[in-house]
C-alpha cells in the first residue's frame, strides 16, 4: 500500500492522527492521518467498505452506540481537543458536530418539532426562542418558504428531498461547527439531489463539511478537498481538482477513472 499524500495547510480544524478503529476483532481503519480545514467542504470517496463512514461516525462518536466498536489507537482532535479524551462530554461534542444520514429520517412529529428537536433536548422551552430557531434553521435549509404555512403538519408528509432538507435544518438548529453527511443524496432523485447540492453550496463558509459520497461527479461539484480511502487507509488527500485531474497515486487514478472498484 503506498504512503498517502496529504495537502498541507496551517488551518487544521479536525486532525485525525494515526487513527486505528475496529469492530470487535475486525479492524477497519489503519493509521489514518487526515487534516481537515476550517469551513472547507471535504468529500470522502472510495469503494464500499473502505472505512469512509466509520471515520465519519467517529468524528462525532456516534459509533460509541455500537457495542463492539472501539478505538485501537490514535486520536481525532477538534480545534485542538482530543474528542476521545475521558473528560470530553459526548453530548456537547454532538451539539458541535451535527450529522445527516443517508436515509432521511425525520421524527414522526410535526415539521416544527423536528426543526427544534435538538433545542428541546438541550432544555430550551421559551416559545419565542424556539420559533425563531425554527425559522432560522428552516431558512438555512432553504425550506422555510415551502413549509412556513404548514409547520404543524407531520414531517413525514413532505417529499423525500424536503425531508432530507428538514433533517439538515434539524442539524443546523443547534448551530454546530461541523456538519457530517453520510451519502446525503443516495436516496434522492436527481432533482432533489441538485437541491441538496445547491444548499450545501449556499452554506459554504458557515460550517465545516465532511461528506461521504460514492458519486464522483458530486464530489467534483461540491468539494474543496477530497480524500480517497482504500481498504481502511487514506491513499491520497488533496484539492478536489488535483485528485480528479492529477492524482499522485496510481490507486487514486484507477479509482477516479473507474478502473478500480
Amino acid at each position: 500500500m503506498p504512503e498517502p499524500t496529504v495537502a498541507t495547510c496551517d488551518a487544521h480544524f479536525i486532525q485525525v492522527e494515526r487513527f486505528n478503529y475496529a469492530y470487535g476483532d475486525h479492524q477497519v481503519l489503519f493509521d489514518v492521518d487526515l487534516n481537515l480545514h476550517r469551513e472547507d467542504i471535504t468529500a470522502l470517496i472510495g469503494p464500499s467498505g473502505c472505512g469512509k463512514s466509520t471515520l465519519l461516525r467517529s468524528i462525532n462518536r456516534i459509533n460509541d452506540l455500537v457495542e463492539s466498536a472501539r478505538v485501537v489507537s490514535g486520536s481525532i482532535r477538534l480545534d485542538g481537543v482530543d474528542i476521545y479524551a475521558p473528560e470530553v462530554d459526548v453530548i456537547s461534542l454532538r451539539r458541535n458536530v451535527g450529522m445527516v444520514f443517508q436515509k432521511y429520517n425525520p421524527f414522526p412529529r410535526s415539521i416544527f418539532e423536528n426543526a427544534v428537536y435538538g433545542l428541546r433536548v438541550a432544555g430550551v422551552t421559551d416559545k419565542r426562542e424556539l420559533e425563531e430557531a425554527a425559522e432560522r434553521s428552516l431558512r438555512l435549509a432553504a425550506l422555510w418558504d415551502e413549509v412556513k404555512d404548514r409547520l404543524h403538519e407531520q414531517a413525514t408528509g413532505l417529499s423525500g428531498g424536503q425531508q432530507q432538507r428538514l433533517c439538515i435544518a434539524r442539524a443546523v438548529a443547534l448551530q454546530p461547527r461541523v456538519l457530517l453527511m453520510d451519502e446525503p443524496c443516495a436516496a434522492l432523485d436527481p432533482i432533489a439531489t441538485a437541491r441538496i447540492e445547491d444548499l450545501i453550496a449556499q452554506l459554504r463558509g458557515q460550517f465545516t463539511f465532511v461528506i461521504v459520497t460514492h458519486n464522483m461527479e458530486q464530489a467534483k461539484r461540491i468539494a474543496d478537498k477530497t480524500a480517497f480511502f482504500y481498504k481502511g487507509q487514506v491513499i491520497e488527500h488533496d484539492d478536489t481538482m488535483e485528485i480528479f485531474g492529477n492524482p499522485r497515486q496510481k490507486l487514486t487514478e484507477q479509482y477516479v477513472t473507474g478502473r478500480l472498484v
